[in-house]
């Protein structure tokens, strides 16, 4: 307790609270959240493509399976860090800037679809193939099959899976953070870490870990509910 008291004495954490913790908290969940939004609304898609075009899927083609699969794998292969750093030029022709919050959700979106991409594959290999076969057999079309069958059984193993990735989102939030992107991480690095402020980096962490609660208990709740 001593310690802590110490490190508060010390530390600027009650005069920075209002005027930079609380908006860098406001642009992590605003990362988070529009990131989580495009990632998994792509990654559905470009998922259900891969997942039909397979050899054994309802529309299957070689040529778009294999070239979708090796870009998606090849995305996914670039650490965090390297692969923000390495789409600036590419941020900064399409948003004008390669800094700030909408950067950083430009960056961690193309990051994190083929995630969501695979993700929603492996969830739809989850779907029992006979229910599948049933419907074409009562003539139902293919978006039929595959919106109203194939998502629907997959939906628990998709919320469970996305609620890991929106974990991982906030991880990649804090390493956006250091290469300008503002938010939590930011604060840690430049507040906390650079000026041995440790009262401002151990409260950050302890936002991250309360945000990565947070995640992971709604994420639980649903999966349950739709289990």
């Amino acid at each position: 307790m001593n310690t802590i008291s110490q490190w508060l004495e010390r530390s600027y954490l009650l005069q920075y609270l209002p005027t930079v913790i609380l908006p860098a908290i406001f642009a992590t969940l605003q990362m988070v959240f529009v990131s989580a939004v495009l990632s998994i609304f792509f990654g559905m898609i470009l998922g259900i493509i891969l997942f039909i075009t397979d050899k054994d899927g309802l529309s299957p083609n070689r040529t778009v399976n294999y070239v979708l699969g090796k870009i998606t794998d090849i995305i996914r292969s670039f650490p965090t860090m390297i692969l923000i750093v390495s789409i600036g030029p590419l941020t900064r022709l399409v948003l004008g800037t390669r800094i700030g919050a909408e950067a950083a959700i430009f960056a961690i979106t193309i990051g994190c679809t083929p995630f969501a991409t695979r993700m929603t594959e492996n969830s739809l290999q989850t779907v029992d193939p006979q229910l599948i076969k049933a419907a074409k057999a009562f003539g139902a079309s293919k978006p039929q099959i595959i919106y109203k069958i194939m998502l629907v059984e997959a939906l628990p193993s998709l919320v469970s899976n996305f609620t890991i990735m929106m974990i991982n989102m906030l991880n990649m939030t804090a390493m956006a953070g250091a290469v300008g992107a503002g938010g939590l991480g930011a604060v840690a690095l430049t507040y906390g870490y650079q000026r041995f402020d440790y009262a401002i980096m151990y409260f950050v962490v302890i936002i991250l870990i309360l945000f990565v609660l947070l995640i992971q208990g709604l994420g639980k709740m649903i999966h349950n509910k739709l289990n």
